[in-house]
């Protein structure tokens, strides 16, 4: 028996045995892991003031960042779909680790996009790898089993600004290290899982009967490649809104309203915050009422929010920002699920592209915008980026999953 064929049969959770124990800490490992990656562009105007970067230069380093995610990301789901690794998960943390610790006395542009690019390699082999780990212990409830793995990870997106707002922008780019202790503790529950996963790899090559991975949804291979394509344009219009959110709305902020360092890092908190909470409603949800239409009401029902948050006043923003975070964020987790449903068998490569994807565009959008920033102005580009979500209307050329396999 191969390893693959013992992979296959390991992934394929028993339906209705959901291990929430194992599903609860790797969301708490996402969290952590999420968290420690949020400080970076949580730290861009310390970094801009202490180093007096531009903002192309600020592109730059997510764009690094991002880059050294997304390109491994699919390579990294790739070997662990044919030869699953239990204690990667633990081994890649160490990237990040090391990335953080030479991120606190980083003395200069080079230095830093080194250390970032020690993060990034880190979370390349996080997020395939765990996002199988998560689909095992789904019990085939694969909706619900993905949002609370990704809502981990938002609420650590979330926890970055709060937690630079209070620890590094007032101690200084020193204290980054600290965050190293997150890194370790990380590093002990993902041995823990370590252990689990390995077992249910021993249970699986015990087995004598393998039964192939097929897929039960009967479409032809050219409307898959079509529905990737399109799932492909999604994660573009969702990442590239979000990049502009993510690294620009405090200077948005304090461009447009004046606003201080601190308090705009809680605005941004609490637009986080708010994709933290309407994660966890993405995969539950479609698991109910299917995920094509979940997909539709996140990225194309949002655009009448981001349409008008670059012209009211700042407290209207706040809440628009919050509502925009709260839908557009239940998007991910049903993509995720309905591209392993198209392709099943090879969850950690699926995971890969589109956590690579999700890193790429947004190191990407970055980039873009910050270039777009510094020959226009920060409001122009809030102003262009809200026009993205309407592609969310090509997501009624996705085929209807979930009936073909009833049928």
């Amino acid at each position: 028996m191969n390893t693959t064929s013992v992979d296959m049969q390991a992934h394929r959770p028993a339906a209705g045995r959901t291990v929430y124990p194992i599903l609860f800490l790797v969301c708490i490992t996402h969290l952590l892991n999420d968290m420690m990656q949020s400080v970076i562009p949580a730290v861009y105007p310390l970094l801009k003031e202490k180093f007096g970067f531009t903002f192309a230069q600020i592109g730059v380093i997510t764009l690094v960042f991002q880059l050294t995610s997304s390109l491994l990301q699919p390579v990294a789901g790739r070997l662990a779909d044919r030869h699953p690794r239990p204690y990667s998960l633990a081994a890649g943390m160490c990237f990040t680790l090391a990335g953080l610790l030479a991120l606190s006395v980083a003395p200069g542009f080079v230095a830093i996009l080194a250390a970032v690019g020690l993060i990034g390699c880190g979370s390349s082999v996080f997020h395939p790898e765990s996002s199988r780990v998560a689909q095992l212990a789904s019990g085939g409830r694969k909706g619900l089993a993905q949002s609370i793995f990704q809502v981990g990870g938002n609420a650590g997106s979330a926890m970055g600004p709060l937690l630079a707002a209070l620890i590094v922008i007032p101690f200084g780019q020193v204290s980054i290290g600290w965050f190293a202790l997150a890194a370790l503790l990380a590093i002990f529950i993902l041995v823990k899982i370590g252990h689990w996963y390995r077992r249910q790899l021993a249970a699986a090559a015990r087995k004598s009967a393998v039964a192939a991975v097929t897929a039960a949804h009967g479409l032809s291979k050219r409307k898959i490649r079509t529905a990737f394509v399109i799932l492909g344009v999604l994660v573009f219009s969702k990442y590239f809104y979000i990049a502009s959110m993510t690294n620009y709305f405090t200077f948005f902020l304090m461009d447009k309203f004046a606003v201080s360092v601190q308090g705009a890092q809680y605005c941004l908190f609490a637009f986080l915050a708010a994709s933290a909470a309407g994660t966890f409603i993405g995969g539950p949800l479609g698991d109910r009422i299917g995920r094509k239409y979940v997909i539709w009401g996140s990225i194309l029902g949002v655009a009448p929010f981001t349409l008008m948050l670059p012209y009211v006043g700042l407290v209207w923003t706040i809440a628009l920002a919050v509502v925009i975070g709260l839908v557009i964020s239940s998007a991910f987790s049903a993509i995720l699920v309905y591209a392993t449903d198209l392709m099943p068998g090879k969850v950690g490569m699926i995971a890969g592209v589109f956590f690579g994807l999700m890193f790429g565009l947004g190191g990407l959008g970055s980039a873009f915008f910050g270039w777009l920033a510094d020959r226009t102005s920060i409001e122009f580009i809030f102003q262009i980026s809200t026009l993205l979500p309407l592609l969310g209307v090509i997501t009624g050329f996705l085929p209807d999953v979930e009936s073909r396999k009833v049928r």
